[in-house]
């Protein structure tokens, strides 16, 4: 994995070659990511194009594409000379509240990095508890919980 861009905002751009994921991809989902989590808020700035080509050699279409598609979902608005900034946040009013959980979740990632589990391998530990819980929630009352 590339090194991450850490560009005035605590908002990270790291590429990691290896994923089989397109870079476009990456860049879509850790900004939606970073928007999901309250890492980006309503008016922070993105890194630019070239910034991100800078810390991680990829090509600067790809950035514009990727910036671009967040643009017409709109979650950002390219300025012209200014850059790329956050006009829609994707975080839960009560994200805030979330921080024992995410404490624990990494406390817990870093236990399955220690005994070996690669990213897939956690990935899919999480996928399959949650599909275990929606099972549970569906069985429970039919009604399915979202968040």
């Amino acid at each position: 994995m590339d090194i991450p861009l850490f560009i005035g905002i605590p908002f990270l751009i790291g590429i990691d070659r290896g994923s089989g994921v397109p870079a476009y991809v990456q860049i879509v989902e850790q900004t939606e990511r970073a928007l999901r989590m309250g890492t980006l808020k309503v008016g922070d700035k993105l890194p630019t194009a070239k910034e991100v080509v800078a810390a991680t050699a990829i090509n600067p279409h790809t950035v514009l594409r990727a910036y671009r598609d967040r643009e017409q979902a709109g979650l950002v608005e390219l300025r012209r000379g200014l850059g790329t900034f956050v006009t829609r946040s994707l975080a839960r009013p009560e994200a805030e509240d979330d921080s024992p959980l995410r404490a624990e979740l990494g406390d817990w990632t870093a236990r399955a990095r220690a005994v070996g589990l690669e990213r897939a391998d956690i990935l899919a530990l999480v996928t399959a508890a949650l599909d275990a819980t929606d099972s549970e929630q569906d069985s429970g009352d039919g009604k399915r919980r979202t968040r």
